[in-house]
This record gives structure tokens, sequence and C-alpha cells, in this order.
């Protein structure tokens, strides 16, 4: 097995926060920074609480292995910061529940847990994610599935032009299905992706 190439495929900058990047993840030696990251208690929502330092590695080795989903490891000014996975909603955590459009792109987030918050910055990594995910011009929809309760992440989707469309069950848990098209977030964020 040869390494991953863990070069930055998309940098933005904030003008307030610095230098946001996004390179591939790896899943060997990502593994153990991730494992720390999923099974803190403030990462209830990732869905991996419980989850062993070789489960991080095999889940993350099988996204790797998909033609349908990848992950991406973010930088905050060169550290390590947080984790995006991007998915194909036809194929991953959405096929069949819901009426795909040419163009849809899903997407989970999560930023690391720490001590000492910085106001701005998860939003800041969400407009981030969002400017790489719609850097592609194929992509004209970024769907999102986040569990009901994480009344958080769901005014965050809202200030980067997320619309929820309906209440989905899914097998893990009772999700809101969102949507933002290329315009929602421009108007929003007032981020024109390259």
């Amino acid at each position: 097995m040869t390494a991953a190439d863990t070069s930055a495929v998309f940098t933005r900058t904030d003008e307030t926060l610095g230098t946001f990047e996004l390179r591939p993840l790896d899943p060997l030696t990502d593994a153990e920074l991730l494992h720390h990251w999923v099974t803190h208690p403030k990462s209830a929502f990732y869905l991996l609480q419980d989850a062993t330092l070789p489960d991080v590695e095999r889940e993350f080795m099988s996204i790797a292995a998909s033609p349908h989903h990848d992950a991406f490891l973010g930088l905050h000014n060169g550290s390590p910061a947080f984790l995006m996975e991007r998915y194909d909603p036809r194929h991953v955590e959405l096929a069949g529940l819901y009426p795909h459009q040419p163009g849809d792109i899903g997407m989970h987030f999560l930023c690391a847990p720490t001590r000492q918050p910085v106001h701005g910055f998860t939003r800041a990594v969400l407009t981030t994610v969002m400017a790489m995910l719609f850097a592609d011009p194929d992509t004209h929809r970024v769907v999102v599935e986040p569990d009901i309760r994480n009344t958080a992440v769901h005014a965050l989707n809202e200030a980067v032009g997320f619309r929820v469309d309906a209440t989905l069950t899914k097998p893990e848990k009772e999700a809101l299905l969102s949507f933002c098209t290329r315009e929602q977030f421009r108007t929003a964020t007032g981020v024109t992706p390259a």
C-alpha cells in the first residue's frame, strides 16, 4: 500500500481567522487523531462515540475505497482542526430516501473538540467546506441530513444558506433533510466559489 497524497486540494483565507485548507484524509496515519475527535463527548452526533481505534481505521479505509464517498482533513493555519466527508447521495447515506437531482452532493463535517473555542470558527469551517464543494462546477446543490436534535448545526446550516426540506427517518436517527444551492450559499455568505 502506498502513502496517500496529502497535498492541500482546497484553500480559503478567512479575513478574521486565517487560512483553512482541506487535504485528502489518510485513513492510517490520521486515524489516531480522528479517533480522539470522533469519540469525544462533543462529537456525539458523529455517531462514533464507542468506536475503537481499529473501528475508526476501518471506517475511513472503507470511505477511501468507495467510489461514492471520500474524506478530507481540514487544517486551520496549518494545524489539523476539522474533518469533512463528501458523498454521492444517490449511493451513500440517502440512497432511495429523497428525489435526487443531478448535481447533488452530500456532506458531513466535524470540528475538532477544543477547550478554547474561537468565536466564528465553526461557521468559517462550514463556509470553507461549502466553498470547496461549490468550487466543482458539477455541484449544483449540497444535501445534508443532520440529526433533528442537533440544533447548533441547524442554525449554522441556515447561516450558510441551507433550507430544511423534510424530516427523514434513517436507521440511526431522525434527520432534517436540507438543501443549499450555489445561489443560496452566495446570498447567505457573500462567498463566490472559485
